[in-house]
């Protein structure tokens, strides 16, 4: 029997690469067996729809075509149904830190013959519960002035510049970077002090750093946090260059715990970045949601990101 999938792509990811790719895309997909269809997205939250759309029409795939922005819309269209299809990537964004987690190649090619030998793991969902309603998030949420930087680059400033454009935003952020009072309650432990920032880690790979949650797992039931107490801005230069390497979680600024559960508060106006999306702000709680997804990923690459189940 054919299987049908829905294809939603962001027309403006990866500089427009997947608007020049589709009828490629589309033609190595049908000729691999896969009937497929798609939807391009018009604004903020149409991937959300689309995807719900697509499950109440019976597909069997769900593709999201884009960046980790893309894949979190199609994530939150997908989360709170009782049937959530197979949902494959196509990582033609800018960053692509959760295709990066799981093995998916970066060519449009290859990331689409994995998705036609449709090979799956169950990946957990991180919940996040705020004052003005439920979001999903499937890699990362933050809270910190620097995490705001993946939203507050314009999509035409990352459609000229690509990864560029971030870290030319983070140099002009560096000047205005400020500590943050935050009250975070886990079954474990109350951590009540400034902060520069924290990070709920689902994987590895976080905002372009692949080594930032070196022991996150996709699938064990709990979310990496990351603390980055209160620093100077030379400290904090010297720990980003470490955090490259994977040297960080020593330092005696830096704090690492694994969560399935934690509630965040803070008295300043903290805003969330939710898989590199503005998601709302604190307060909020947040926990996991476990094997909520299949994922399509490569056959050989059970172990980036996941743990063996």
């Amino acid at each position: 029997m054919v299987k049908r999938a829905r294809l939603i792509y962001n027309p403006s990811s990866g500089r427009e690469e997947m608007r020049r790719r589709l009828p490629d895309i589309l033609d190595r997909l049908e000729r691999g067996g896969l009937e497929t269809s798609c939807h391009e997205t018009k604004g903020t939250g149409d991937a959300t729809q689309a995807a719900a759309e697509a499950v109440a029409r019976g597909f069997d795939i769900i593709i999201a075509a884009g960046g980790d922005g893309t894949i979190y819309e199609v994530v939150n269209g997908l989360a709170e149904l009782e049937h959530r299809p197979k949902l494959g990537i196509l990582p033609v964004g800018t960053t692509n830190d959760f295709a990066r987690a799981v093995g998916i190649p970066r060519s449009w090619e290859q990331a689409a013959d994995v998705i036609l030998q449709q090979h799956t793991v169950p990946i957990d969902l991180g919940k996040c519960e705020l004052e003005d309603g439920t979001k999903y998030f499937i890699n990362i949420a933050g809270g910190g002035s620097i995490t705001e930087l993946t939203y507050e680059v314009p999509s035409k400033l990352k459609t000229m510049l690509g990864q560029l454009a971030y870290y030319v935003k983070g140099i002009e952020k560096l000047a205005w970077l400020r500590p943050i009072k935050v009250e975070m309650r886990t079954g474990e432990r109350v951590v009540d002090e400034e902060i520069m920032l924290f990070f709920l880690a689902n994987s590895t790979s976080v905002a372009g750093f692949e080594k930032l949650a070196p022991e996150a797992s996709l699938n064990d039931g709990k979310l990496d946090l990351i603390i980055l107490k209160k620093c100077s801005l030379a400290d904090f230069i010297r720990l980003a260059s470490m955090a490259l390497r994977g040297d960080h979680l020593n330092d005696p600024l830096v704090e690492y715990l694994h969560v399935d559960e934690i509630m965040l508060r803070s008295e300043d106006q903290v805003q969330l970045n939710l898989d590199g999306e503005l998601g709302g702000s604190l307060p909020g709680r947040f926990s996991v949601l476990p094997h909520h997804l299949h994922v399509i990923v490569p056959a050989d690459s059970a172990a980036a990101g996941t743990r063996p189940i």
